[in-house]
């Protein structure tokens, strides 16, 4: 048995990947922006609430899968986008998508993907693609026909990166997109050997040095290198003009990524966009953000129909609970996915996500609820402020509302 397959928690999972990556490449996964607070403010959010039991309920037979943008999945679960997956386990893209198709669940490729995207779309035909576009229409037509040319039909737009943000910890340990050979860097990948051959070495061997492949309609330029035609200009002048010209041009699903407000949540829904992500980046941009569960019963009283999907901060079944308790349609995981990935390729994303998913089942059970399309927030109360167990669930929402609002 493997070491990925031994873990028994997302925890030890990242045990396993930070002893195998270069402490650089760690760092970047791990790792958050400035003081890291909004990093800490995810996890602190799910420790906010604490579960309202329901006992003797008939809890044999339960029932996990949910529906999204007509595709039923196994569980309300998906991997997030994340950027150059191939620095911590070869052909990191394809991997992903193999564990999440074979799961039967979501995931989203991202733009800063080193795998075409087409290549990747064979691999998993059900797979959406997320974007980062500049205000630029000429740009962002010929992506989306690209896009569309894949069989790919739910589209992302990542909308909470104008610019880069300041991430001080990659800085000291010497890393930076794009990469930039440094002593640090170069120590790490040395005293790291196992991922020198499996991932550098191979990945050099066998593919060369990866490109940014899906930023725009062309290919981009090396990863060692600033991007083609700098794949950032513009992208401080995005708009919701738009987000409302890709609204009339793409025939697909459309998403927004990057809502914390439920102001945000109401315009996107009135343009037509078909969901949102909740999130604030895994608290890699705006440090100090608010949690994206926090945000999360304000823009789910603010904008009902609306398929919202919520990242940031989710390690553990009951956190998933907690996110669709409170209104998420689906709780989306990127670093649990990227520690798999690093502690045992496709084989350990596919075990990060079943130990996810087992533990959704059991916690399931324990709680009282057969199926995730009952839950609600009856089955919760603040963990500092406990509600009589005779509250209704909608005032507990109530109150979270207006705690976020």
């Amino acid at each position: 048995m493997s070491a990925a397959n031994q873990a028994l928690s997302i925890a030890d999972l990242a045990v396993i990947a930070r002893r195998r990556l270069p402490p650089g490449v760690y760092g970047y996964v791990s790792g958050g922006s400035e003081d890291q607070s909004s990093l800490r403010a995810n996890r602190d959010a799910f420790d906010g609430w604490r579960f309202q039991t329901h006992p003797l309920v008939d809890v044999s037979r339960r029932e996990l899968g949910v529906t999204l943008f007509g595709t039923r999945y196994a569980a309300p679960l998906g991997i997030s986008p994340m950027g150059v997956t191939a620095i911590c386990g070869f052909d990191g893209d394809v991997a992903m998508a193999r564990a999440a198709r074979e799961a039967n669940l979501p995931f989203v490729l991202s733009a800063a993907s080193t795998t075409p995207l087409e290549r990747v779309a064979e691999a998993y035909p059900g797979m959406w693609y997320q974007a980062y576009v500049p205000a630029r229409t000429e740009v962002i037509g010929p992506l989306l026909d690209r896009v569309a040319g894949a069989g790919i039909g739910v589209l992302v737009v990542t909308a909470d990166v104008p610019i880069a943000s300041a991430r001080e910890n990659e800085l000291r340990n010497g890393f930076s997109l794009p990469l930039r050979l440094s002593t640090k860097l170069v120590w790490g990948g040395l005293t790291h050997p196992r991922w020198m051959a499996e991932t550098f070495a191979r990945t050099l061997l066998r593919q060369g040095v990866p490109h940014f492949e899906n930023f725009t309609a062309q290919r981009g330029g090396p990863i060692i290198a600033a991007a083609r035609g700098d794949h950032r200009a513009g992208r401080a002048a995005l708009s919701w003009k738009e987000i409302a010209w890709i609204r009339e041009r793409w025939a697909g699903k459309l998403v927004v990524k990057g809502v914390l407000r439920a102001a945000d949540a109401q315009l996107a829904q009135s343009i037509g966009v078909d969901g949102i992500f909740i999130s604030n980046h895994g608290g890699r941009q705006l440090d100090g953000a608010v949690a994206s569960l926090d945000a999360l019963p304000a823009i789910a009283a603010a904008a009902p129909g609306l398929t919202l999907l919520l990242d940031g901060g989710v390690r553990r079944g009951t956190d998933i609970i907690k996110a669709v308790s409170l209104g998420a349609h689906a709780a989306f995981v990127g670093r649990p996915a990227m520690y798999g990935l690093a502690a045992g390729g496709q084989a350990g994303v596919a075990h990060a996500l079943a130990l996810l998913r087992r533990e959704l089942d059991v916690d399931l059970a324990l709680l009282g609820c057969p199926d995730v399309a009952r839950l609600g927030p009856a089955y919760l109360c603040r963990a500092h402020r406990p509600v009589p167990m005779q509250a209704q669930g909608t005032d507990i929402l109530t109150q979270a509302t207006r705690e976020a609002s």
